[in-house]
């Protein structure tokens, strides 16, 4: 107990002269100055999105883009809600199994590339990294024709299927990093008890993939959910996601309706926001985990 009460008067004794000191309080003071500044200027945005979606279409103009409104109106939300609820849905269900899907599939990738090596598993693993590099634009058009030849039908079976693809090589770098950070006698275990790839996949390594399944499902909700290039090629405004719908009704009329438009774009992101909300402390805990082997 006395070498215990001693470190830790140690400890504290610098810490009690570091906050006393003038130049450490005007340090912290001018960091917490600099981070209420930059969280100001991020919600600027967020401000003005949430008062316009209040206002009529008589008061939501550039000359009163800062001020309250001077009636507070729910029409806007009324109409944005009725335009892309059906939309959102599609989304739901074009997001939820492409995420799914994708996880698993960079999931299985990524246990291959780390722990059962074979010849060529490094241009196999650069070959799949080289997709996350090539511009969608660049594939477009190609990519259309390709798709149409197929006879694929328009909308969320083909998006699933677009989403699922492009985004295998994020989800295969993510899992291979991370089972790299697993330690090797854990697998060695698996084998010397007679387990197979798939049972070591099965019984070892998936039980231990929570942080980085996580950090996937997250990335691949987001990337899906925001796409809008895909649902402009491979979609229309009655079976696409709801970026495109939201598109269609900033841009429905000569005399846009601001007011429903903002309130269309907090509708059209609040899903993500709240995945993060609600995730967000285990997509960072996620990333970091793969980041130190051993």
């Amino acid at each position: 107990m006395a070498v215990t009460d001693a470190r830790e008067a140690t400890t504290a004794a610098p810490r009690r002269r570091r906050e006393i000191d003038p130049r450490y309080a005007l340090g912290r003071t001018v960091k917490y100055l600099v981070l209420f500044f930059f969280l100001v200027l991020v919600l600027i945005p967020v401000y003005v999105l949430l008062v316009t979606s209040f206002k009529g279409s008589g008061d939501a103009t550039a000359a009163r883009a800062w001020a309250l409104p001077s009636e507070w109106v729910l029409d806007n939300w009324s109409e944005a809600w009725t335009t892309l609820a059906p939309a959102i849905g599609r989304s739901l269900m074009m997001v939820v199994p492409a995420s799914i899907i994708s996880a698993i599939l960079g999931s299985m990738n990524g246990f291959v590339l780390s722990r059962w090596r074979f010849k060529g598993a490094d241009v196999v693993f650069t070959v799949i990294l080289f997709g996350m590099f090539i511009p969608y634009q660049a594939v477009m058009i190609p990519l259309l024709q390709l798709v149409l030849g197929i006879g694929l039908p328009s909308g969320v079976p083909t998006l699933i299927i677009l989403h699922v693809i492009y985004g295998i090589p994020i989800t295969t770098l993510i899992f291979r990093n991370y089972y790299q950070s697993i330690p090797t006698e854990m697998v060695e275990a698996g084998r010397v008890d007679g387990a197979g790839m798939l049972r070591t996949y099965w019984s070892i390594v998936l039980p231990l993939s929570i942080p980085s399944f996580v950090v996937v499902l997250i990335w691949q909700f987001t990337s899906a959910w925001n796409d809008f290039l895909f649902a402009v090629f491979f979609s229309s405004a009655q079976n696409g996601p709801v970026t495109l719908a939201l598109n269609n009704l900033a841009n429905g009329s000569i005399l846009a309706n601001y007011g429903a438009s903002m309130a269309g774009a907090i509708l059209a992101s609040a899903p993500t926001l709240i995945v993060y909300i609600l995730l967000g402390k285990y997509f960072i805990g996620g990333l970091m985990s793969g980041s130190v082997k051993g």
